[in-house]
């Protein structure tokens, strides 16, 4: 089973759900695309090829040049065009549900119905759409005439099943959903969808079971399920933890629901059960895979176990000496040992194997600062920015080094402010804002989005309160920042170099002198592994 590959990959975001390729990067297309530009450089009134092309804009997810094209072709197709005006109101209604311009989509929807009032196609889009506009009567009567022409539609009884936790009829939803699998009961996809009926529903570890199935159902729908597994984990992390464990009782040599549980764990700062987890799967020979040793590496490093870290790291490098990755991780690890010159050899390393990877930068401008090279650093985060210009880590860390070690307001304030300037969701801590905009003298609008996120989202694994107990640290509110430390830890935010040795723009380095600190720490050893 090629479980690592799946489930290595879908963790880390940039791999979930790969994008189509863009035009720029298909040749193919691009060459497609230049006959139609020629196409209607020659004839601007030729709505048969703004179609076509507004098709392939459609296709590689340029929406915005798509639907000029759909409008251009609307406005010169002949009356008698009907099959191209279905097709045209149809892309537009899939593009304005894509941009959650519902309405827009409804009315388009509802314009190519009038063209082919027989489409069952159009019919089932409408439904969806309506159900998104909260019209759920509407919603119900298209999915009913769907189901009634096609009593083996998933689409229809999921719908009708989404529609009923509405009504909040969970046991007509239940129902729906499940005749909704039975269709197709070998098939991934149906699982993964029932799933998210049951998280409409509130029933999360039925939600978590069935996202279990799915990964064993077929290949098709693993990295779907996934990723929906690990979402929920982000909301409700006892739950997929109990599914997760489940699992392993009713299939206790699956090396696959140790990977997942102790991928999970990791990304939720419990690294103690993580190795567990990956050890279990190397000593019982579940699965033999050097990632398994950088895993470990990046879990010991986590809790501070330096020496640990650096023999699982070696041990990864000697399996697969040509992988990039592994080296800036040993360079990591030997940044927190002290040992800068070699770090900087092993990033140097790495950039060899892997010139653009942002890990090794990163821990090369890091052996750069503690050497102190300060400029050379700086320059090291400037390439690293050109690669990845929206990693609000490298923005925050050369803002902080221009600022405080090299003087350099300006670039750094220039810094700052892109952190500000780059859009996030306002869940998200990990965006930084909070920490450039008080860097910024815009203190009250800084507190005010750390007040929102302490008040109104979730803290499952302490990584809210964490930031925060770096935020207050920095302005030197050290009460604040300890009571933040104190839930943090109590939600298990168990990252042991993070609280203790980690330097830099968004650390917690002003409370570690604290009695109250060095309380914390040792009261709560256990979650370290100390």
């Amino acid at each position: 089973m090629k479980f690592i590959y799946i489930l290595y990959f879908s963790l880390i975001v940039a791999a979930l759900n790969a994008n189509a390729q863009t035009i720029e990067q298909s040749p193919m297309t691009k060459a497609v695309i230049a006959v139609y530009d020629k196409m209607i450089e020659e004839n601007p009134l030729d709505y048969e090829t703004y179609y076509a092309r507004a098709t392939e804009y459609y296709n590689h997810d340029e929406y915005d040049k798509a639907l000029e094209d759909i409008e251009k072709a609307l406005r010169y197709a002949p009356d008698n065009a009907k099959n191209l005006k279905f097709g045209a109101y149809r892309l537009r209604a899939s593009i304005n549900e894509i941009k959650h311009l519902y309405s827009d989509a409804l009315n388009d929807i509802n314009s190519a119905i009038e063209l082919n009032p027989e489409s069952f196609a159009c019919i089932q889009q409408r439904a969806n759409i309506e159900y998104n506009l909260e019209k759920y009567s509407a919603a119900k009567a298209d999915y009913i005439t769907m189901l009634r022409a096609f009593p083996h539609n998933q689409e229809a009884l999921f719908g009708l099943a989404r529609v009923s936790v509405k009504e909040n009829n969970f046991g007509v939803a239940n129902d729906y959903a499940d005749r909704a699998v039975d269709i197709a009961p070998s098939s991934a996809e149906s699982y993964v969808r029932r799933a998210g009926i049951r998280t409409l529903m509130g029933n999360a570890e039925g939600a978590v079971d069935d996202y279990i199935i799915a990964l064993t159902a077929d290949n098709s729908s693993n990295g779907k399920a996934l990723t929906a597994l690990v979402d929920l984990a982000n909301t409700n992390y006892p739950a997929v933890m109990n599914g997760l464990s489940r699992a392993i009782r009713q299939a206790p040599k699956v090396g696959m629901f140790y990977y997942i549980r102790a991928a999970i764990s990791e990304k939720h700062n419990n690294y103690t059960s993580a190795i567990s987890d990956y050890d279990k799967i190397l000593n019982d020979r579940l699965y033999s895979y050097a990632g398994l040793n950088s895993a470990l590496a990046k879990c010991f490093f986590a809790l501070g176990q330096y020496d640990t870290a650096l023999a699982n790291a070696d041990y990864a490098i000697s399996a697969t000496p040509d992988n990039a990755p592994y080296y800036a991780l040993k360079a990591d690890i030997l940044n927190a040992l002290g040992e800068n010159a070699e770090a900087l050899a092993n990033a140097t390393r790495a950039l060899n194997k892997e010139p653009e990877l942002v890990a090794a930068l990163n821990a090369k401008a890091d052996a750069q600062i503690a050497l102190g090279d300060y400029n050379g650093a700086s320059a090291t985060l400037a390439e690293a920015l050109l690669i990845e210009p929206a990693n609000v880590d490298m923005l925050m860390k050369r803002g902080w080094l221009c600022e405080e070690k090299l003087n350099q307001p300006s670039i750094a304030k220039n810094m700052y402010e892109k952190v500000v300037e780059i859009k996030s969701e306002p869940s998200d801590v990990k965006s930084l804002r909070g920490f450039a905009l008080v860097r910024l003298g815009r203190d009250a609008e800084a507190d005010s989005w750390f007040t929102s996120l302490l008040n109104n989202q979730q803290d499952n694994d302490g990584t809210i309160n964490y930031y925060a107990a770096c935020y207050f640290a920095d302005k030197g509110s050290l009460e604040k920042a300890a009571d933040c430390m104190e839930k943090a830890l109590e939600k298990g935010y168990a990252n042991y170099h993070n609280w203790t040795t980690l330097k830099g723009a968004v650390t917690v380095e002003p409370l570690r002198e604290t009695p109250r600190f060095k309380g914390y720490i040792s009261r709560f050893a256990p979650i370290f592994n100390r």
